[in-house]
């Protein structure tokens, strides 16, 4: 149960659970488009602060015994040696040092420097015994940096000498930062370095989704109880700090700190008058929409002033876990557990069924259009456009966390990270897709976009490429007019409906006429705006998108003459290409898996032979690539220009006539747009184009 009255900081118990119930699933909303429920903006008025006095409460989800089938087939719990660990990536504050078995050895002693000379060390990693493992991951360290790590085996008779230097880099991006501590009960597990490797991809995931300046620090554990040794109910568990807002204080920061497209349109469905006197946020989630709420739980699972963490999570040492990918049966996926987890500590959880105080993701609670829900009875569904659309079906089983997602009978059709009751098998990642994504986005984190894609497009027919632009807080589209990179006139278009945004322009039903393709990452529908010039005819709607993927271009890619999708997997980083007939789906192909740090900037047909290319862009490094293509397969690659300082590169098309694609060049900080002409993936030479008026853009993808 809940306690009820909290007010600040908490003590927030969360336990992950396995069982089996139905799962409705996603239901994507069809007919008309959305335009937002809910009235006019949140009422503000003068309320007296909170009093911040520390008091603990638990909000527990209780286990139930696995069903027979899923029990695993083995002797004993779920310890077992994972030497052959996946390495854990680097991430902005730590990575994973790794090194070779010593014949003889019993346990070995890092080292690890910001000098391949060792002059100094890294604060606590001066001969630091780690037992018998071949990896440790290295924590808390800074952006960018390169280390150097060295290792010394050890047994009986005492230390060898040490190993060749290694030296690891951390992500240089900046953005959320989630700073790891490693429990003894990790550390000294035979299998820790798979543990830990586990949680560094985990928080891998995080790291890249999103880009708030904040920093999350989190206690991990791997015992079979928690913080303040009490029993754990279920196969992990996250306790953290919370604190008590008034609505208006509460309100007022979420409204200020939108930033996206799902942010807007949730903006739009938000109460005219307090649904309850506060809103319970957690410590991290509290500054990520910029108020003052300093990390607030003890190691032992206190709350206080001067507390080093956000949250604890604990993964159940007696539970069956596997710490590898891929899932195995007869084990629950670690990663899968410590994203949950780390899930409920930055801000996903509901007050029901208290009828108190409401947490951040009861705003979005709904049981049909324009009908809140905050209550364990009935249906619940969260909705960021006044309940039309639905993003998730919540799990109304009291049995399960009431935050959590509905989740049906194992194996899950629907198998997301933040649904109510596991299945062992099964795994699953956030995304900026997928319900966990889009409710930690309106609830206050900042979604890592990718660099802005150009909309260009001959609209008045005269043979060259014209800018099609938007304004983030009207939704209006305009075209600017171009004769190569001169602007010769402009008018304005269409107004985009809240919830859909302008994805790319071609010519769906070969009239002459490039239309709109839009794209509703809440829904993953697809629609197209059929125009003449800028003048609307009609719409209609395209194929709806699976989990994990997004819309982010339009072209002929199988040559039969009509515009086709460019798919992407915000997870996975994989392409894929769906053929169409008009706004119906033929047939599909995997393409090319993006590295690390690329994304798409524009499609066209550099080399001449026929086949559409991509051209990328790495924000990191300025650095452009050109993948040539045969079909949908990539058949070669060539770097191209380096693109120049406080420039990304946002389109391709063929300004200057020559039959041969330029590339877009623009510069958020000046709004100036630049053309660089190009033969194949060689500069030629370049001139400026018109700089974009204040409040019009492209926006990210």
């Amino acid at each position: 149960m809940i306690e009820k009255g909290w007010c600040c900081p908490a003590l927030v118990r969360r336990v992950g659970v396995s069982r089996s119930i139905r799962l409705f699933g996603w239901i994507a909303a069809v007919g008309t488009f959305p335009s937002g429920a809910g009235s006019s903006s949140p009422e503000r008025h003068d309320e007296a602060p909170p009093v911040l006095a520390p008091r603990a409460a638990i909000h527990a989800t209780h286990s139930r015994s696995l069903d027979l089938m899923e029990l695993p087939q083995q002797n004993g719990t779920a310890a077992h040696s994972e030497r052959a660990f996946l390495p854990a990536p680097q991430t902005r504050t730590s990575f994973m040092a790794t090194w070779a078995t010593v014949a003889g050895a019993t346990g070995y002693r890092l080292d690890v420097s910001s000098s391949p000379r060792f002059e100094t060390s890294v604060d606590g990693y001066r001969d630091l015994d780690v037992g018998n493992v071949t990896g440790r991951v290295v924590t808390q360290l800074k952006q960018g940096t390169t280390y150097y790590y060295r290792v010394r085996a050890y047994n009986a008779s005492g230390a060898g000498s040490s190993v060749d230097v290694a030296s690891a880099t951390t992500t240089a991006s900046s953005g959320l930062i989630i700073n790891a501590t490693f429990d003894g009960s990790i550390t000294s597990n035979p299998n820790a370095a798979a543990i830990e490797a586990a949680i560094n991809r985990a928080i891998a995931v995080f790291e890249s989704l999103f880009s708030d300046r904040l920093t999350i620090p989190i206690l991990f554990r791997y015992s079979t109880k928690g913080a303040d040794g009490s029993p754990l109910g279920g196969v992990s568990q996250s306790e953290f700090a919370v604190i008590s807002f008034t609505w208006s204080e509460y309100i007022n920061a979420l409204v200020a700190d939108s930033t996206s497209s799902n942010d807007f349109t949730a903006r739009a469905s938000l109460p005219s008058s307090a649904l309850s006197a506060n809103v319970v946020v957690s410590s991290a989630n509290g500054r990520a929409i910029g108020l003052d709420t300093p990390p607030g739980i003890f190691a032992n699972g206190t709350v206080g002033s001067g507390a080093p963490y956000d949250g604890i999570v604990t993964i159940n040492s007696s539970d069956p876990f596997l710490f590898n990918r891929p899932p195995r049966s007869g084990f629950f996926d670690a990663q899968t557990g410590i994203e949950h987890e780390i899930d409920e500590i930055m801000a996903i959880g509901s007050s029901a069924p208290s009828s108190g105080d409401l947490q951040p993701e009861d705003l979005f609670s709904w049981s049909a259009r324009g009908t809140r829900n905050h209550t364990s009875s009935g249906t619940r569904y969260l909705s960021i456009d006044g309940g039309t659309s639905r993003i998730i079906v919540l799990n109304q089983d009291s049995a399960g966390d009431l935050g959590d997602w509905l989740s049906g009978p194992c194996p899950q059709t629907n198998f997301y990270v933040q649904n109510a009751f596991g299945c062992q098998g099964q795994a699953a990642d956030i995304a900026v897709s997928s319900p966990e994504g889009i409710t930690l986005d309106v609830l206050g984190y900042d979604v890592a976009s990718l660099p802005p894609r150009a909309f260009l497009a001959d609209i008045n027919g005269d043979g060259k490429p014209d800018y099609v632009l938007y304004s983030g807080s009207t939704r209006q589209t305009a075209v600017w007019y171009l004769d190569n990179n001169v602007f010769i006139g402009g008018t304005y278009g269409k107004t985009l409906p809240a919830g859909w945004s302008l994805i790319d322009l071609a010519d769906f039903d070969g009239d002459g006429h490039p239309d709109f393709a839009l794209f509703n990452l809440n829904t993953r529908q697809t629609a197209i705006w059929y125009l003449s010039g800028v003048t609307f005819l009609r719409g209609v709607y395209g194929p709806t998108l699976p989990p994990g993927w997004r819309l982010i271009a339009t072209a002929d890619f199988n040559n039969d003459g009509k515009p086709d999708y460019l798919l992407y997997n915000t997870a996975t980083h994989q392409t894929a290409q769906w053929y169409l007939n008009n706004n119906m789906l033929i047939s599909g192909a995997y393409s090319g898996t993006l590295p690390a740090g690329w994304s798409v900037a524009g499609v066209a047909d550099f080399d001449g032979d026929g086949q559409r290319d991509y051209a990328l862009f790495n924000a990191g490094t300025q650095q452009s690539a050109i993948w040539y293509l045969s079909g949908a397969s990539v058949s070669s690659v060539r770097f191209g220009p380096n693109i120049a300082s406080g420039y990304q590169l946002v389109g391709a098309a063929d300004f200057n006539r020559d039959g041969k694609p330029d590339f877009l060049l623009y510069a958020p900080a000046t709004r100036q747009t630049a053309i660089w002409y190009l033969n194949n993936n060689t500069f030629i030479g370049g001139a400026y184009g018109p700089p974009l008026s204040a409040g019009w853009s492209w926006p990210p993808q």
